[in-house]
C-alpha cells in the first residue's frame, strides 16, 4: 500500500505542529501499534526531544504575539520537518521515492503552516487573550487526532487533512480582506477626522469675530 496518504497529513499536521507529530509516530512505533513508523522516530533521544519541545510549542502558542514570534521562527523548521519525516516514511516503506515524499511533505507543512501563522496574526488582533487558548487547543487536538486518525486510515485521514487544508486557506483569505478592509475604513476615518478639526475650528474663529 502507498505510504503517499499518511506523508500528505503528517505534512500537514507538521505545519501546525511538528513537534506533535514526530512524537507521536514515534511513540506509535515505539509501542508497536504500528509498523509502518520509521526506527529513527523511535529513537528515545528523538522522544525526548520532540516531548520537550512539544512542551514549550504548547506554552508559547497560547500567549499572544509570542505564538507569532513562535510561528515566524518555525517557518523554516516546520516544513523541513515536514519533509523529514515524509522522507523517512517512504524510506520505510518503499513505494514511494524519498525526494518526492520530502517535497510532499514539506510542501504540505508550509502550505498549513502558512495558515496558522496568518490565522493567529488576525488572532491576535482580538483584544481578549481567550481566542488564542481556545485556537491553540483546537489546533492540538486536531493535529493528534488526524495522525493518531491516520496510522489506522490513512487514506481516509489523507481527505481530512485535505479539507482541513483547505478550509484553512479559505478562512485565511477571508480574514485577510475583512483585516484589509477594516484597515482602509480606520484610515478613512482618522483622515476625515484630520480635515475636520481644522474647518471647526475656521468656524468658530469666524463666529468669533
Amino acid at each position: 500500500m502507498s505510504v503517499l496518504p499518511l506523508v500528505f497529513t503528517s505534512g500537514w499536521a507538521s505545519g501546525v505542529n511538528a513537534y506533535a507529530v514526530v512524537l507521536l509516530l514515534g511513540v506509535f512505533g515505539a509501542t508497536g501499534l504500528s509498523d509502518d513508523v520509521p526506527e529513527t522516530l523511535q529513537r528515545p533521544e528523538v522522544l525526548v526531544m520532540a516531548g520537550v519541545l512539544f512542551l514549550c510549542e504548547a506554552v508559547a502558542d497560547k500567549i499572544p504575539y509570542v505564538d507569532s514570534a513562535w510561528d515566524s521562527v518555525h517557518t523554516v523548521i516546520r516544513p523541513v520537518a515536514g519533509a523529514w519525516v515524509g522522507a523517512l516514511l517512504a524510506g520505510q516503506s518503499g513505494s514511494l521515492s524519498d525526494v518526492a515524499a520530502g517535497l510532499i511533505g514539506g510542501s504540505t507543512a508550509l502550505a498549513s503552516h502558512t495558515v496558522k501563522a496568518g490565522t493567529r496574526m488576525a488572532v491576535n488582533a482580538s483584544p481578549e487573550p481567550f481566542s488564542n487558548v481556545i485556537v491553540s487547543l483546537a489546533e492540538d487536538l486536531g493535529v493528534g487526532g488526524v495522525v493518531a486518525f491516520a496510522m489506522f486510515h490513512p487514506e481516509a485521514a489523507a481527505v481530512i487533512a485535505g479539507v482541513l487544508l483547505l478550509a484553512g486557506l479559505l478562512t485565511l483569505f477571508f480574514l485577510i480582506s475583512r483585516i484589509r478592509r477594516f484597515r482602509r475604513r480606520r484610515a478613512r476615518r482618522r483622515e476625515e477626522k484630520r480635515l475636520g478639526k481644522p474647518a471647526a475650528r475656521g468656524r468658530s474663529v469666524s463666529g468669533g469675530r
